[in-house]
Order: C-alpha cells, then structure tokens, then sequence
C-alpha cells in the first residue's frame, strides 16, 4: 500500500556546482570524444551491487544491460571529482543525462557515438565534496535502438558508496509522444524530429515522479496508439515487453508493481482513425485497463488524456475515456480505483515544451494528493 503521509517532499537538493563533459558535449548538438582508461583507474562493473537500476532494463547479460525506454536509469555514488560512463549505443542516435548530486537544472548532455565510448564528467565544488552521486538517464525513447551500459570508471583510488533508499513509491506510466517529452526543448516548435529536442527528465511524467519522490517507469513511445499507430505496433502489443522491438521479448510484472499507475494515449488514434465508430474506441480502451489491471490488482489507475488537441473544445475524445472510466467504475464488476484526467488543451502547435510539461505535472501532482488525502479520510473514518 502506498504511504500517503511520505508523498509530498522534493528528494533532491540543488548544489551549486559547475559541471562540464570533457571533449565536447556541451550542448546536445555536440558530439563527445572518446577518453582513455589508464591502468590505475578503478572500472565499475554494472553488475556493482551499489549501483542502483530504474526502469525496464535488460539484464540477460550482466556485462552489458540493454535500455530501450525513455527514463530509464543508473545512479552511483563515488568518491572523487570525475567519473567515466561506458557506453555502447547500436545507432549513435540516443542522448542520455548525466545528472551530479541531482541537479537537474544543470544536467550535462551525452549525445551517444556509435559504437562504445567512453564519456568522462568533470566536477568542480564552489564547496569541496568528499563524494558526488551520478544519474545516467535515457532521453530518448524506443524509436531508437538500445544502448549498452558497460559500466562507470573511478579516479584511482577512489571506490563508490551506499546510496540511500529513500523512494517512497512506484509510479509507471503508459503514453506517446507527450510522455515521452518528444520535442520537449523546441521552443521553436519547428525542429520536433530532431532528437537532440526531446528529454524526457523534462516530461510531466518524470517531474511527477522527482516530486513525489517516486521510483519511475516509463513505458511510451513517439507514435504509438491504442487502436492505431503510425507504424505496425500499438500500445496493446509492447505493453508487456522487456524490448519493445522484439515480439518474444516479455517484461516479469512480478519484479516491480506500482502503486499509481498513469495512462496517456489515444492522441495517435484520434489523427490516424478519421471516420472512427465510439464505442469500438471505448472498448478498446477499456480492454486495455482491464489487461493492466490483472497485472497491478492493487495500483490507482489514471486514466488521463491532452495535452495536445485531442483535448481541444469540442473533441469527443474525452468523453470516451470518461466513458470507458464511468464503465469501469459501475457493477458488477465495479473498480474503484480508476480514475479521469483530463489536461487542458495548450493551444499551441507540436510537442508539448517544457512549461506545457510542467503545467502537466502540477495538475497531475495535484491530482495524486488529492487522492491520498481521500485515502486518509477514509482510513479514518473506517
């Protein structure tokens, strides 16, 4: 059960640090050079036990886990002022996020090279630090190939430490483009496709979840629908897998439950699906409601929808997931913990940008403590 009491506090201080990536990498369209390891330098396997994984990763090899999803992510904590990721991205199309003490603000970009690359990250304290903690997270989503994570480099010497435990709870999303953070930094709202745009440590999703101090999962993908996509699979179809790509692929639901669970789609089906029948859609999306829910028996589910102009006066979208909701709420198989979202429409054109995600997360934030709180008036009164 989730512990309402422990949801509302920020988990992460913001240190003043300046930070830079040597050999390039300091804006997302520059590309990093490759680093030496010397002899005396202390290699970090990634099957460290004081490492600690977030997200769908594959560990078939423990060598060299594989991340497909957005969001997905490994943090240290080390001793030293510089540290080195390995890296073996297949296409050397992925960005990910090296993040210092967790200061987001000042994340360093790693735009991937083909092949393994060494990538190395300076630290310079206005106040010297005996130690730093790293987050290495995945800015793109699965319609880029998987990246290797072959391990993190130590100054010599230095060794890593224990990291705290201190997440409160689960929350996973399912979603497209707008969970994803497609775009998220164009501000342009011109360069979309380009891959160096989209962040999704800067989706409503992921801001949700550093605010509610939650462990995070983030199953979404550019393009993907519940009924139609702009490619072969639909949502019903990679929900369940490890590698989104590979159909004999199958994610274990009994390693990892959420407590909240938050669902974002149709945004694809209502562009692709012109002359649409309203109760095939409804149905179709509460077949799959229905599909997670014998996964997670326990989560609050969220059914939201928008912010893009499926939300926009005078759409019918949002009725059929208030609908298919309504439905799931009334006898004889009634479920109370299911839930409508609706976010505004944002009235502007492309991919929601940063301050349209974080109008997003406030609302959705919002929404889950207002849930809890219900939650506790009735413990109380029960």
């Amino acid at each position: 059960m989730i512990n309402f009491l422990n949801l509302f506090k920020s988990p992460f201080p913001l240190f003043l640090l300046f930070v830079s990536l040597f050999l390039g990498c300091q804006t997302p369209s520059s590309k990093t050079g490759k680093s030496a390891i010397s002899n005396t330098d202390v290699e970090i396997s990634p099957d460290n036990s004081l490492l600690q994984y977030s997200g769908r990763i594959d560990f078939s090899n423990p060598q060299s886990p594989l991340f497909f999803w957005a969001g997905t992510s490994v943090k240290a904590r080390f001793e030293g002022n510089s540290i080195q990721v390995k890296l073996k991205d297949i296409s050397g199309k992925n960005y990910y996020n090296a993040i210092i003490d967790g200061d987001i603000d000042n994340r360093i970009v790693i735009d991937c090279d083909p092949g393994q690359t060494v990538y190395t990250v300076s630290i310079e304290d206005s106040v010297e630090k005996e130690s730093h903690t790293i987050e290495i997270v995945r800015r793109t989503d699965p319609r880029s190939p998987a990246t290797e994570f072959q391990g993190f480099v130590l100054e010599p010497e230095k060794k890593l430490l224990e990291l705290p435990s201190d997440r409160k709870m689960r929350i996973e999303f399912f979603g497209n483009s707008i969970t994803s953070a497609h775009g998220v930094l164009d501000e342009s709202r011109k360069n979309n496709d380009d891959l160096s745009t989209w962040d999704n440590t800067m989706s409503y999703a992921a801001m949700t979840a550093r605010h509610l101090n939650a462990e995070y999962h983030c199953i979404s993908m550019s393009g993907i629908g519940v009924v139609k996509s702009w490619y072969p699979l639909i949502m019903p179809q990679i929900y369940n897998r490890l590698d989104p790509n590979d159909p004999e692929s199958e994610w274990g639901f009994s390693q990892w439950t959420p407590d909240i669970v938050v669902v974002n789609l149709f945004q694809n089906d209502s562009w692709l699906i012109k002359n649409h029948q309203p109760e095939t859609m409804i149905t179709a999306y509460i077949d799959f409601i229905r599909t997670l829910r014998t996964h997670y028996p326990d989560a609050e589910i969220i059914c939201a929808l928008g912010n893009m102009d499926i939300t926009r006066s005078g759409s019918p979208w949002p009725g059929y997931v208030k609908t298919a909701v309504s439905r799931m709420n009334q006898l004889p198989v009634a479920d109370s913990k299911v839930h409508t979202l609706i976010f505004p429409y944002k009235n502007t054109g492309g991919h929601p940008t940063v301050s349209e995600q974080k109008a997003m997360a406030d609302l959705l934030v919002e929404f889950i403590e207002d849930l809890a709180l219900r939650h506790l008036d009735t413990e109380k009164r029960s």
